[in-house]
């Protein structure tokens, strides 16, 4: 899937030039159409700066100059800069595209926590204290970072997606417990970056991480998934991943937040931070029955199927086919979609 990134160092060098040429070459706000083989796209480009090069000095301004209903793809261009303000792409605005200049340096960040108290009376629970909301569908975020600074003292959410057709490229995901709540509908990370302590990937949604670096801040779990029942298709799935943490001997693969939790690990990479059983049941033996947690060629000091809970699944090559990423995420082709805007904007933008 997505060819046109090549999942690689020089792919990336060439989509941030290829961003930064989208944006310097058309005006602000210009639209710009094209035709790539049978796809045509309208393209609405808004540019948000704080320095005042561009339209918007803040993200959530640009977000809501996006029209309701929107049909036509809108690509804010976000520059260099620490963008302190929670930032809601709410459910009439689909189509939006978050693209930043440089993923290290292009920061959308917040510091709510669960327990803190509202401004206007009240207290944030955790899927609330997000610093970014994603609430409409085909929302694609390339080269930026999504932060919660809240630290240790609670759950304290980066960002929260709950609509379907999500995907995230070349994005970093910072915090400590619960950073990532990919809550529902189908969701694509591809090379991404996600840390945290406790439980920092965690909700119900259908999410597929291609390649991704997952890393553990001071130990303890990875997953937190939701799932209900077994007749639910969501899941995680961590495909081809770097698992890394500190210290040793201190992380879990995940636990299940709901009874019927699914979480598989394929062919990925685990350092000497993933304990030996590799899971946990989250105190409740009941869960052994229901929760499904499986993986396939496992390799790395942390990988140690022998010592894994007796009710975890090494599952076969065979196995492993029903959760590709075709199979488990994209049935009705909706990533071939997002692949074709992805090389109609740069075959269509210098």
């Amino acid at each position: 899937m997505l060819k046109c990134l090549a999942r690689t160092k020089i792919a990336l060098v060439g989509l941030c030039s290829l961003c930064m040429a989208l944006f310097l070459v058309y005006a602000p706000s210009a639209g710009f159409t094209g035709t790539a083989g049978a796809a045509t796209y309208s393209v609405r480009t808004l540019v948000v700066a704080q320095d005042g090069s561009g339209q918007f000095t803040t993200v959530q301004a640009a977000v809501n100059a996006v029209p309701a209903n929107n049909t036509a793809r809108t690509v804010i261009y976000i520059k260099d800069g620490t963008y302190k303000q929670v930032v809601t792409v709410p459910s009439n605005k689909p189509f939006v595209t978050f693209a930043g200049q440089d993923e290290n340096k292009t920061i959308l960040t917040y510091n709510n926590y669960h327990g803190e108290a509202k401004p206007g009376g009240g207290t944030f629970g955790t899927g609330d204290s997000a610093s970014v909301f994603i609430e409409a569908t085909d929302f694609l975020a390339v080269n930026l970072t999504f932060q919660n600074t809240a630290g240790s003292v609670a759950q304290a959410v980066a960002i929260n997606v709950e609509a379907d057709r999500a995907n995230f490229y070349h994005v970093r995901f910072l915090g400590w417990q619960d950073t990532l709540l990919a809550w529902q509908g189908r969701q694509y990370y591809d090379s991404v970056y996600v840390d945290g302590r406790t439980d920092y990937i965690f909700g119900d949604a259908t999410a597929y991480f291609n390649n991704c670096q997952i890393q553990s801040l001071d130990g303890w779990g990875i997953t937190a998934q939701y799932r209900q029942n077994a007749s639910e298709t969501t899941g995680y799935v961590l495909s081809g991943c770097t698992i890394t943490g500190t210290p040793a001997n201190s992380t879990i693969l995940g636990r299940p937040w709901g009874p019927y939790a699914r979480v598989v690990y394929l062919n990925c990479r685990m350092d000497a931070s993933i304990v030996p059983a590799g899971w946990a049941n989250w105190d409740n033996t009941s869960n052994y029955k229901t929760a499904y947690f499986a993986e396939y060629n496992s390799t790395g000091p942390g990988a140690n199927p022998s010592a894994r809970v007796s009710w975890f699944h090494q599952l076969t090559a065979a196995q492993a086919q029903q959760f590709s990423v075709n199979n488990f995420l994209s049935q009705d082709g909706w990533l071939n979609a997002a692949e074709a805007f992805l090389n109609w904007l740069l075959a269509n933008y210098p």
